[in-house]
């Protein structure tokens, strides 16, 4: 069945199974390999995507309620809230092994565009939905109070 997707700002037409997972039609039908797949359950966070300005875990998400919406990945990410939390990451040194750090970083991404000056309490309900299997999660939260403070400044 052909699909509209609004993909990164690019309007693209996909042909999948109805039912089709929202990630393997990024990774496999529109070769945006930055979403990466975790567990398939919804539970690790790794193929965390924008839907509508909302984090979504795109491996348990249907393609068909994806058509006609906005879906933002870790390659069409951008503005000023993006390049800082991927600077603070940098700075922070956040990265181990990496896998998980684009679903990471669209979970940081969104509290702090919602959220511009979040205590820990808020970042760690915001990343919660997010494992990272190095345990770097003194980093994250290191990076995303930098993050917050370079956006107020």
């Amino acid at each position: 069945m052909l699909f509209k997707l609004n993909i990164n700002g690019q309007t693209r037409s996909v042909d999948v199974e109805p039912g089709t997972p929202l990630l393997w039609v990024i990774r496999d039908e529109l070769q945006l390999i930055g979403t990466k797949f975790g567990c398939g359950v919804a539970a690790c966070g790794a193929c965390t995507v924008h839907f509508n300005g909302l984090p979504i875990r795109s491996c348990s998400f249907p393609v068909d309620s994806a058509a006609d919406n906005d879906i933002t990945t870790i390659e069409g990410l951008q503005g000023q809230v993006a390049e800082t939390v991927q600077q603070a990451w940098r700075e922070k040194d956040v990265v181990q092994c990496g896998y998980c750090q684009s679903g990471q970083i669209m979970s940081a991404v969104n509290l702090l565009t919602r959220n511009p000056s979040p205590t820990d309490s808020d970042i760690d309900s915001a990343m919660s939905g997010n494992a990272c299997r190095c345990a770097t999660y003194v980093r994250i939260r290191d990076a995303i109070k930098l993050a917050s403070q370079k956006l107020e400044a």
